[in-house]
């Protein structure tokens, strides 16, 4: 295995702290290079995009870089390439301009592994227009969301299917290219919430089948930004709510006000960061497909070591299967004592390890663990071997 965890973490400041960072999930640390990135865009001269001046080119620059940058990571077109201020911004945009064609009757599916953020806008969206929501359950004790759940449910009325490549909760992967191709049978479109996803294997969002792909940069070792890649041609058919003079062309139409330009290049750094993971040639899609699959592999690895650790521990209950494929991602209690307590707890010994629903309310409800949730524990590119059995010793010592 050519990935190299030590010589990774070097380009991460924040490690100095000698905290160990399990709460990846909710928002990655971020390499010296994303930094530097934010802060030469910001001390550059720069102005509204245009072709007159050097710093009218120097947006525009950036703003096409960052287009190619995000197009290269999931595999789609830089001018299907939309930016926000986040996923959820985005969905609640997009949500809006789809609904626009929505009748009354029409129906939707949303699933409980979702994360709000891909389910809410959806149900308020529906409940303006008068479009029924139909609720596709996943397996209770695999935690797995079969295809079956939601095939069961598309009609002839099924407009919008939405659905997580990965639950951000427990970790579980649906098979996207199978429910995006009922979806597509049945007449409906796909949302797909990458969030999750996009941090820890490669992306293609041909091969997903994914009308719309939406993820965050800041999950991904990036500046908070959301981005979402579509056809060019299908977001040529939505009209968006947006001011007079903006432009109608797309992908800008979806985009309201002036982009944050110095948080597109840090995306940019933070995608060549990605590319360079593990040392490879070619463009920098087949560099990203190495160091991808690379990093998959390894955080598989950190995975297996910390399910292993937490199954030997008598008073863990851990949440979803361990034996299926998922992101590396743990959601545990611990008998008699509450997830905040040893979220408490472990942040005495320099672990981070929240403890809530993390917005995946509807699947911490579904679990039984209620508005409470439980400890997540996420494996990110800096993990190493050694913070994994800290966290199982601190969690060893309740």
């Amino acid at each position: 295995m050519a990935y190299d965890v030590n010589a990774i973490r070097k380009h991460f400041p924040a490690l100095a702290g000698g905290a160990a960072h399990f709460d990846g999930p909710g928002g990655s640390q971020v390499p010296r290079q994303v930094g530097e990135a934010v802060a030469a865009t910001l001390c550059a001269a720069i102005a509204n995009r245009g072709t007159i001046t050097a710093a009218e080119r120097r947006a525009d620059g950036v703003v096409h870089e960052a287009r190619q940058a995000g197009a290269d990571l999931l595999g789609a077109r830089p001018e299907g390439v939309v930016f926000g201020r986040s996923m959820t911004q985005l969905t609640y945009d997009f949500s809006r301009a789809l609904a626009k064609n929505w009748q009354p009757g029409d129906e939707i599916v949303v699933t409980r592994l979702d994360h709000d953020a891909n389910i809410r806008p959806w149900l308020q969206a529906a409940e303006a227009r008068g479009v029924t929501v139909r609720w596709a359950d996943f397996d209770l004790e695999t935690g797995e969301l079969p295809l079956s759940a939601i095939s069961a449910l598309l009609s002839d009325r099924t407009r919008l299917v939405a659905v997580t490549a990965a639950s951000n909760l427990l970790g579980s992967r649906p098979d996207i290219p199978a429910i995006t191709a009922a979806a597509r049978e049945a007449g409906a479109l796909s949302y797909v919430d990458g969030v999750h996803l996009t941090p820890h294997s490669p992306v293609d969002v041909a091969a997903l089948g994914a009308d719309f792909y939406a993820c965050s940069a800041y999950k991904f070792l990036g500046p908070h930004l959301g981005l979402l890649a579509a056809a060019p041609e299908l977001l040529e058919t939505l009209r968006p709510d947006k001011l007079l003079p903006s432009t109608d062309a797309v992908p800008e139409r979806f985009e309201l006000g002036t982009l944050p330009y110095e948080l597109l290049a840090g995306a940019t750094a933070a995608v060549d960061f990605l590319a360079g993971l593990v040392p490879g040639t070619g463009s920098r899609r087949a560099r990203l497909t190495q160091s991808l699959t690379e990093l998959e592999a390894y955080e598989t690895a950190m995975l297996t070591r910390l399910d292993k650790g937490l199954a030997e521990l008598p008073r863990v209950v851990r949440y979803g299967s361990p034996t299926r494929a998922r992101t590396p991602t743990v959601l545990f209690t611990v008998t008699g004592t509450t997830p905040t307590a040893v979220y408490e707890h472990l942040a005495t010994r320099g672990i981070n390890a929240p403890a809530a629903t993390f917005y995946a309310i509807e699947c911490s409800r579904h679990l039984g663990l209620g508005d409470t949730g439980a400890v997540r524990a996420g494996i990110a590119p800096y993990t190493t071997a050694a913070e994994v059995d800290r966290l199982l010793a601190a969690v060893g010592e309740l």
